[in-house]
């Protein structure tokens, strides 16, 4: 499995209807990325000294991200792939002690 390091900046007017998305299953209902995806975003942390949200995706994809982004683009900008093979727990170990990303972003329209 391939594992992805990702920081993007949030769009924060979208990020309720993300929320919506991921909560009502509409996301995770996309075939082959949608449930690694929903997993992802929902464990995604803030780093308040950047603004940027950080998450480890799975993805299989050549260039990294290739399909998700149809969805990423349309909630965050400046989506970067820091570390394009990153072991998942080592990836999710760095940034644990940032807050949840849905802690610190406004869910609500």
């Amino acid at each position: 499995m391939a594992y992805r390091f990702v920081r993007a900046t949030p769009l924060a007017d979208r990020m309720p209807e993300l929320r919506e998305r991921l909560d009502d299953g509409d996301i995770a209902g996309m075939d082959p990325f949608g449930r690694a995806m929903t997993t992802a975003l929902d464990r995604a942390r803030f780093d308040p000294d950047t603004g940027v949200a950080v998450w480890v995706e799975e993805d299989y994809c050549s260039p990294p991200l290739a399909m998700e982004r149809a969805v990423l683009d349309e909630y965050f900008e400046s989506i970067t792939v820091v570390d394009a093979d990153v072991d998942e727990a080592a990836g999710w170990a760095r940034i644990e002690d940032l807050p949840r990303l849905w802690e610190r972003v406004p869910t609500d329209a």
